[in-house]
């Protein structure tokens, strides 16, 4: 272990990858941030609240379907790995495909599917009337955020992350800047945010499909035309793929929502105190994402390689620079969260609620940063299997200590969701063990019933 962190190369290497998802990452949940303080400064706390969960269901909605990038990066890497280029392409075009018809789905269903959700909120109606403005605006961008999410896992697979970075990079600046102008500028509040988040993803998709294009050419892959007539030829490892992914999400997604719809139970303040939070919260997920992703695509290279002192090599260079950057976030929310929080409201109750529950938010990084860095292994190796069995373990994991903490009240979410990152964490590495010491874990295993 100690030979490989000496070795300067393998340090180029993971940076090479993960700083530029780390730094393309952190603008993603600085959008939220963005939109919690041009929200948060207007004059009633349930325009955030509102805002908060209307994010929250598309957010579930779009997070759902984060299968399509998980499982187009790991195929896409083990078939660059491999030196395939047929098989490079038949992954991008099928994973558009299937991006489209998700999106042709959630659009002509979305009504419906957010009635049956507001009527198990107890948010107050303030609350929920804007939840429900945000999610209606915000549903039409459903084909650009579903083909990004296999433009994103497609570019990173080939081992190209900057291209990646500029996607997120560019998007989420047209976003923020729409998100003053039509908010501030012109006053259309929860509307003009939802409003940006949809120009901003369609500006995107354009973007990313001239980076594929270049790529495409690049790496001289096959005509895209050739590849029509059989798009679903051998698409089931794909589907067996996806699914199992889709599952474990639908299991994350479930804690995730849970804990904002159980916070707005609490009242106004607590709701707004927790999107303000979970705006932290998701800095943290999207920064330790960047060495996820990075672990993704040299897991996938090396296994499609057959590598194992690379596969090895890999996972000690990511894992020892997601410490250091754990400890740094750590810091800094235990230093600074006060003056942060300051930032995203001015509402004394809010600022004053939210800090209560600053300290399980601190804790955050160095607890989940396993469960990053394993599910980056997991998707990379395309074992989509463990990961659903180990999550949906860890879900029912969550609901325990909840239910076993209830009495005290938000205390007993946030404790909980730390709960849930720890036995994510904890579960993996088990799995994980016990493959590397039998020597199966080099092998692609997503075609496993």
């Amino acid at each position: 272990m100690f030979k490989a962190l000496r070795d300067i190369s393998l340090h180029r290497q993971v940076f090479a990858l993960a700083l530029p998802m780390v730094l393309s990452n952190i603008t993603v949940p600085l959008l939220g941030l963005v939109d919690a303080a041009v929200i948060g400064h207007l004059d009633y706390a349930w325009y955030l609240g509102g805002v908060a969960v209307g994010g929250t269901m598309i957010n579930v909605t779009f997070w759902l379907l984060g299968f399509l990038r998980m499982a187009t990066t790991g195929l896409s890497a083990q078939a660059y790995g491999a030196s395939n280029k047929d098989a490079q392409a038949t992954v991008f075009i099928q994973g558009i495909a299937l991006a489209w018809l998700l999106a042709l789905i959630l659009i002509v269903f979305h009504q419906p599917v957010s009635q049956l959700i507001f009527q198990f909120s107890s948010a107050s109606e303030e609350v929920k009337t804007y939840a429900e403005q945000y999610f209606s605006i915000r549903i039409w961008g459903a084909p650009a955020a579903l083909a990004n999410f296999v433009i994103m896992g497609w570019l990173l697979g080939t081992q190209n992350a900057k291209l990646p970075m500029w996607l997120l990079i560019i998007t989420n600046v047209v976003n923020i800047a729409l998100d003053i102008l039509f908010v501030i500028g012109l006053g259309w509040k929860v509307q003009g945010a939802a409003a940006a988040s949809v120009i901003a993803e369609y500006s995107g998709l354009l973007l990313g499909l001239w980076f594929v294009s270049r790529q495409w050419l690049a790496q001289s892959l096959p005509a895209v035309k050739t590849k029509l007539s059989s798009v679903w030829q051998g698409a089931g490892r794909l589907l067996k793929l996806n699914r199992d992914i889709f599952l474990r999400s639908l299991c994350l997604q479930l804690a995730f929502t849970f804990m904002t719809f159980q916070g707005a139970t609490l009242g106004d303040n607590v709701v707004a105190a927790n999107a303000v939070l979970m705006s932290f919260l998701m800095l943290v997920s999207y920064a330790m994402d960047g060495f996820a992703y990075a672990m993704e695509a040299m897991v996938g290279k090396a296994i499609g390689a057959r590598n194992r002192e690379e596969l090895g090599r890999t996972m000690i260079g990511t894992t020892f620079w997601s410490l250091m950057i754990s400890l740094f976030i750590t810091f800094a929310f235990t230093v600074f969260g006060h003056e942060i929080i300051g930032l995203i409201s001015d509402i004394p109750a809010v600022q004053q609620e939210a800090a209560i529950y600053l300290p399980w938010l601190a804790a955050v990084p160095l607890v989940s940063m396993w469960c990053f860095l394993l599910d980056g292994i997991f998707i990379g190796a395309t074992r989509g299997r463990e990961m659903r069995n180990s999550m949906f373990f860890a879900t029912c994991s969550f609901f325990v200590i909840w239910w076993w903490l209830a009495d005290f009240g938000n205390h007993a979410l946030w404790g909980a969701m730390l709960g849930f990152m720890a036995v994510r964490g904890i579960g993996l590495a088990a799995i994980f063990a016990y493959q590397w010491q039998k020597n199966i874990f080099l092998e692609p295993a997503c075609v496993n019933k």
